[in-house]
């Protein structure tokens, strides 16, 4: 048989969802992938089994409903101040994830490259990969997750055609200060590079801490690419809904792109979204209180039981120092953390280009009872873990 594809040789399943499976191998707390154990708000299920009844079933526009585009263009203005045509600037995806890669492939040609923060998402690495370009990597320095302004510039002299940009940022929870967010759009602008934003986690944010669309900053509209989705703002992310929103003329790329990759998102759970997309400000205020909650109950356990660990501006991420345990191998560390202490964590070295092996990443986006169940079981933690 002919070798299959260079290009994907080297690439592992997601570490993210291996831990998931061996979570539930272990019978572990699930604490590695980043999804919810709590519902979505009853307006949205309710309003699914009524779209269950009486549709729609069939193909929507490739591009997303109509009513759907035009509630969340009125949403994303109204946040962020910038108008948006919900018929020209916008393309519904299936999830995030396709909005990332429609994106890339969108922007970029094969020899192109990209530049990436370290710590990343590990999609981003392989979107880029896929599209036949190269990553440039930009250290995002701990504890604080500062940039060198040197470093990141040297990146755009290589002649950078895109940056991703993740705000706030997943793993390490950083929120980009709008200081920091003039300096990149400055060398944007100055290298004429486009920026694709990755903004899943724009409600969720912790005092005093402020999220700042990057398009909404001078010169930028024209080469940003915002990429988001409603999994984490409602609590869907097996709903697979998300969204580029761009200028008219990198949208009508989009859209054809979108179009050979997915064809489009599902009509009965866009139709059943849109009652989200109205919810009025209170209920943007009460997921904030929801979330800062559950951050506070998981970080204050991790003190008492002594770890050390980064302490998010945004997202529901933390990342626990594992260095006193004596492991080599952060995914070994993983492996034992779910088979002798029955907790899920993802191994750090997968979302890092340096060579980092003493970090793991805990999510909080559960139920009292969950994370406390897991502190419960993490205060063994070094009974039972010692190298």
């Amino acid at each position: 048989m002919r070798t299959l594809s260079n290009r994907t040789a080297g690439f592992t399943d997601s570490v993210i969802r291996r831990m998931t499976r061996i979570s539930a191998k272990y019978n572990a707390v699930n604490l590695s992938q980043g999804f919810p154990d709590f519902e979505p708000p009853k307006e949205i299920t309710d309003r699914l089994a009524e779209v269950a009844k009486e549709g729609p079933h069939q193909y929507a526009v490739t591009w997303g409903a109509q009513n759907f585009r035009e509630a969340l263009a009125k949403k994303q203005e109204h946040f962020s101040g910038m108008s948006v045509d919900p018929n020209s600037e916008i393309v519904v995806t299936c999830g995030s994830t396709e909005a990332m890669m429609a994106a890339m492939m969108s922007v970029t040609n094969p020899g192109d490259k990209v530049v990436i923060f370290s710590p990343f998402y590990e999609n981003y690495g392989a979107d880029t990969i896929l599209s036949g370009a190269e990553p440039i990597y930009v250290p995002l320095n701990p504890p604080e997750f500062h940039f060198d302004p040197e470093v990141l510039e040297d990146a755009f002299r290589q002649g950078a055609k895109a940056l991703i940009l993740c705000n706030p940022s997943n793993p390490c929870g950083k929120v980009f200060t709008r200081e920091e967010l003039e300096l990149i759009a400055s060398l944007a602008i100055k290298y004429d590079t486009y920026v694709i934003t990755d903004e899943v986690y724009e409600h969720i944010i912790y005092e005093p801490y402020k999220h700042t669309y990057l398009a909404t900053l001078p010169g930028m509209r024209e080469r940003t690419i915002e990429c988001s989705s409603l999994s984490k703002t409602y609590s869907i992310t097996g709903w697979r809904l998300g969204y580029v929103i761009a200028p008219p003329e990198i949208i009508d790329r989009v859209k054809k792109v979108h179009d050979f990759l997915t064809v489009g998102a599902a009509a009965p759970l866009m139709e059943a979204a849109v009652v989200g997309l109205n919810f009025p400000d209170s209920y943007y205020a009460d997921l904030q209180a929801h979330y800062t909650h559950m951050k506070n109950l998981f970080v204050d356990g991790l003190k008492n039981i002594g770890l050390n660990f980064t302490d998010p501006q945004g997202a529901y991420y933390v990342l626990v120092d594992i260095s006193e345990f004596g492991y080599k191998c952060d995914l070994e560390f993983c492996e034992d953390l779910a088979r002798k202490v029955g907790v899920g964590a993802v191994p750090g070295s997968s979302f890092f280009k340096e060579d980092v092996n003493h970090l793991v990443r805990l999510h909080f986006a559960k139920k009292d009872e969950t994370l406390n169940e897991a502190l419960d079981r993490l205060s063994e933690i070094r009974k039972k873990m010692v190298k």
